[in-house]
């Protein structure tokens, strides 16, 4: 029993160490490669495959920066700042959560809502949340914040199949990345939070207070250069 307990842990270890030489892997490819797809791109295509996935990598340059403020103003804007973890952004979310008595207000920073995105699911647990940080770590150590960025902007969920920046900005407005307005801007990071919902619902009353709490931020967010 004793021996098979043992098998049983080398085996979790040795999985647990490819995961992360995979992990690793990927992060050193995409320092230079766009980044085609993504696991939430694979858990939605499996999800349904009647529906194709929009997506189309755009380089930083190519982004519009006002979409640039805009993100970091509505989803971390200690991104330049910090090291991957926001922790006085994590105690602050606590604290809301306690209050409510529900989850309504989270403390990952941009970095890790990449990691997450790249290589992981959307379920809550500890073993989620556990390998969010390791892939994390990796991350700010390998890359610049204008790469985490570039790849955050092209890879996250804009609505039902709809990943990344130029995607999301052909289907709501029928133009480039490149070319998108504050108003359009705000727009597409204040739909980040909840964008399937949002998609549907654009004139929900909780959408325009986000987009004012946006406009009113993104002048003072730095961008990387």
């Amino acid at each position: 029993m004793k021996a098979f307990i043992v098998r049983v842990l080398m085996i979790l270890v040795g999985l647990f160490l490819l995961v992360q030489v995979w992990i690793f892997a990927s992060l050193a490819w995409w320092r230079t490669h766009p980044v085609d797809t993504t696991m939430f791109m694979r858990i939605a295509y499996f999800s349904d495959r009647s529906q194709p996935i929009q997506h189309e990598w755009r380089n930083y340059d190519q982004i519009s920066d006002n979409l640039k403020r805009a993100v970091i103003a509505a989803e971390d804007g200690k991104f330049l700042q910090h090291h991957g973890f926001d922790w006085a952004g994590v105690q602050f979310a606590l604290e809301r959560n306690k209050d409510k008595g529900r989850v309504v207000a989270g403390g990952s920073t941009i970095s890790q809502q990449l990691a997450k995105n790249l290589f992981l699911y959307n379920k809550r647990s500890f073993i989620r949340k556990g390998e969010e940080a390791i892939a994390t770590w990796m991350m700010e150590k390998m890359w610049s914040k204008q790469r985490i960025l570039e790849v955050y902007l092209n890879s996250v969920e804009f609505g039902d199949h709809i990943y990344g920046v130029e995607a999301a900005a052909q289907y709501y407005f029928g133009k480039s990345a490149k070319s998108l307005s504050k108003e359009q801007a705000s727009f597409l990071a204040a739909i980040l939070t909840n964008p399937k919902y949002y998609q549907k619902n654009r004139n929900d009353r909780k959408l325009a207070y986000k987009k004012r709490i946006v406009q009113k931020y993104m002048r003072y967010s730095r961008i990387p250069e």
